[in-house]
């Protein structure tokens, strides 16, 4: 398995707990606050991991790649044994390069452009969702081999991101009839799958959605199908201080009345539930305004210009709904105001913040905002020019020696030592 590493970007070992709040304090004394950067925390990742395999032991995570496609991240993934939700032939590719067997992917995007499906054909990826018929005489032209999972619609009524407009057939009315389509046409379908909303806030929906997967498994069986996969999907939260109790509780009871028979494999899609906590974005005031009140000359709101904006590492306010709240570097005291908070472009549409209560900031103060890992890092495009942060990893010398044990990494590839801490480049490393 290859590790890679980004330009400009190093993996950082160091003694004890990787604490996000000094190194963000560490890293704010020495650098520039022209540019914004984030501080990732590689533990994060693993002990999330952990946790789920701790709490759905029978449910493999399949890492939804475009939540975040940062090359570290899928690499650690990768070596934990997690396998992979891709919805492209660029994010197949990715993953592939990184040494993943094609068994480890599911191409989990029910409308593929044709090409994309001769790519997943060329290169062994055989699991894949479809939910049209339009899309199974697709899949049986370019893709007759493939194993077909069923995408059905049970979403969530509170979620961050519903999907259901746009994928999912009914589980009622539409599913039977394109499981018999799929029967005539010879094709092997192997599964079901759903996807509750991104961000779900509504859990007992997984409940009613594996009993429509049960139901629809019974069909097939009377088709002539002998299923054996299950897709619960996403929709897992990731923030800090957040659980996956609940959910866990539920999915747990759900497979265990509906699918006792352990020769059903049973996978699911998480992707902020991995990454979100695990990134912290740095960012720093560039420029200020004060917005008087005309007829006393007092503040009535002020205005803040920060080096990232929503072209950037804040679209998830436009394309995830996520509300950010800033952490302030240092004592800040006095008079809170209004405050908007904006990014740097020439776009009135890159407002991260309209109204918040602050004290009075100045030109390079720093700001702080958690939870920056999903739906970020992989849509931030450089608007008006503006650079896109750069990332510093980190991980303990504990975690590094137990992927390290997963998947050893070549000792000259161990450089720049810089006091405590060692620099480490994952280019090239090939792992076990």
């Amino acid at each position: 398995m290859k590790f890679f590493e980004r330009e400009n970007e190093r993996i950082q070992i160091v003694d004890g707990v990787v604490n996000v709040p000094s190194l963000v304090n560490e890293l704010t004394g020495q650098l520039s606050n022209e540019e914004p950067f984030y501080v990732m925390d590689i533990g994060n990742i693993v002990r999330k991991h952990q946790n789920w395999i701790e709490k759905m032991p029978r449910v493999v995570p399949h890492y939804a790649v475009k939540c975040n496609d940062n090359d570290v991240v899928c690499a650690t993934l990768a070596a934990l044994g997690a396998s992979f939700d891709c919805a492209s032939k660029g994010e197949i590719a990715k993953i592939l390069n990184l040494g993943v067997s094609p068994d480890r992917i599911i191409f989990a995007n029910p409308m593929k452009p044709a090409s994309h499906l001769r790519y997943a054909d060329a290169n062994n990826v055989k699991c894949m969702t479809f939910d049209s018929d339009v899309e199974l005489h697709k899949i049986r032209k370019i893709c007759p081999d493939a194993k077909l999972v069923l995408r059905i619609r049970c979403e969530a009524e509170k979620a961050l991101c519903p999907l259901g407009k746009k994928f999912g057939c009914d589980p009622v009315e539409e599913a039977p009839r394109l499981i018999k389509i799929a029967r005539s046409l010879n094709l092997d379908l192997v599964g079901i799958s759903f996807h509750v909303g991104s961000g779900c806030a509504d859990f007992p929906i997984y409940y009613k959605a594996i009993s429509f997967a049960r139901d629809l498994f019974d069909y097939a069986q009377a088709q002539g199908y002998e299923m054996t996969l299950l897709d619960i999907g996403g929709g897992f939260p990731g923030e800090k201080g957040s659980s996956i109790d609940e959910v866990a509780t539920i999915v747990n009871t759900a497979l265990e009345q509906f699918f006792p028979d352990k020769s059903v494999r049973v996978i699911s899609e998480p992707g902020r539930y991995y990454v979100s906590s695990a990134f912290t974005l740095v960012t720093s005031i560039q420029s200020k305004r004060l917005c008087l009140n005309a007829k006393t000359g007092a503040v009535d709101r002020m205005m803040y210009y920060l080096n990232d904006g929503v072209y950037a590492s804040f679209n998830c306010i436009l394309y995830d709904h996520q509300t950010p709240k800033p952490v302030l570097l240092g004592q800040k005291s006095g008079k809170k105001y209004d405050t908007t908070i904006w990014g740097p472009t020439c776009d009135a549409l890159d407002q991260l913040i309209e109204t918040i209560q602050l004290p009075e900031l100045e030109i390079d103060d720093w700001m702080v905002f958690e939870n920056m890992g999903a739906y970020t890092i992989p849509v931030a495009s450089p608007f008006n020019g503006f650079p896109l942060p750069k990332i510093y990893c980190y991980i303990s010398k504990d975690t590094w020696l137990m992927l390290n044990d997963l998947c050893p990494i070549a000792e000259d590839n161990f450089c720049n030592s810089v006091g405590s801490e060692l620099v480490v480049s994952y280019e090239n490393v090939i792992c076990a």
